[in-house]
């Protein structure tokens, strides 16, 4: 009976252990490769999966970690493992020294992203495949960055990713692996080397201000002399249209001056029809005595002579009384 008890014990613990072996539970996104008798077999996927134990067994693969230390640093762990993550994983490699094409020493570390698409390929292909994508991207990365300048470097982030892309993505597809992704992410120059372009971009800034100042003092000074000139213009037009309008208003004052004295003669002579007396010399008086007036008009003006032709003035005077005479009678 002891014996029985101890054979029934001993199967149950067969039949736990040939499930336990037996009986493998995936993950979603995992994968797991499985050999029997040491041969590829078949690649288990997510859910339930029955292998035989001792005869199939799940081959490990080995997987890079970061690990942070609490004093800020961080150190690289490999591990091996029989679960394969065919989920987009993260490298971030240390920072390593590359030489441009102006022979400058730079320290470059990179990111880089990348997927699993064929476990298979990922496990028979490489020995190492954490260490063939590290290795592959730092000899990748010094290639490309000797064949540009610093300059280039540091503004050129974007071809530089897009050429460590499509340069390792062909070079891993071997390995059953996608690169999806490659970021740059500290491009550090050497102090002096830094010092120097500092002062340049200082120098650069400060030749943009001067040139901007400049500008600005062309353009106030060009649009200054615009201001002059289009106020001396606009004055000048000014002048132009007064005198103008002067000229025409004289003229037409004259005009009007011509018309009535026009206007007086003609009155005059109808006054005087049928009289002895002459226009003319009405006309002449007149106007001689108007000039006799402004000559005497002025303050402290004395007339100490008496004109040359004052005959011919008096015999117009009389005239003029023959005339207005004249008129009394007609009316």
């Amino acid at each position: 009976m002891d014996i029985m008890n101890i054979v029934l014990i001993l199967l149950a613990l067969f039949v736990v252990f040939l499930i336990a072996k037996g009986v493998r539970i995936i993950q979603q996104s995992e994968a797991m490769v499985v050999e029997r008798l040491g041969k590829y077999s078949k690649t288990l996927t997510a859910g339930i999966n029955i292998i035989i134990p001792i005869i199939d067994k799940p081959r490990e693969i080995i997987f890079r970690y970061t690990r942070d230390l609490p004093d800020g640093n961080k150190y690289v762990q490999f591990v091996k493992k029989e679960r394969l993550d065919l989920r987009e994983t993260v490298y971030d490699f240390p920072k390593q020294n590359v030489i441009t094409k102006d022979n400058v020493m730079t320290e470059i570390n990179a990111l880089l992203y990348f997927q699993m698409m064929d476990p298979v390929k990922a496990m028979y292909e490489i020995e190492n495949l954490p260490m063939a994508i590290e290795k592959l991207t730092q000899t990748t990365l010094r290639n490309v960055i000797g064949e540009l300048d610093l300059d280039e470097c540091l503004t050129s982030r974007d071809t530089i990713n897009g050429k460590l892309r499509a340069i390792l993505d062909e070079a891993s597809n071997k390995w059953g692996v996608k690169v999806n992704r490659v970021e740059l992410q500290d491009i550090n120059p050497p102090r002096d080397i830094r010092e120097a372009m500092e002062k340049q971009m200082r120098a650069e800034r400060d030749k943009r201000a001067q040139i901007i100042d400049a500008e600005g003092s062309k353009r106030a000074a060009v649009l200054q002399a615009e201001g002059i000139q289009q106020a001396q213009i606009t004055t000048a037009e000014g002048q132009k249209q007064a005198q103008i309008l002067e000229a025409e208003g004289d003229a037409q004052a004259r005009i009007r001056r011509a018309q009535g004295e026009a206007e007086a003669i003609n009155l005059m002579t109808k006054a005087i029809q049928g009289s002895k007396a002459d226009p003319a010399n009405y006309l002449i008086a007149m106007k001689y005595l108007e000039t006799l007036s402004e000559m005497t008009s002025g303050k402290d003006n004395k007339v100490v002579y008496m004109p040359y032709e004052a005959t011919g003035v008096l015999s117009s005077l009389g005239g003029i009384k023959e005339m207005l005479d004249a008129n009394r009678l007609i009316k």
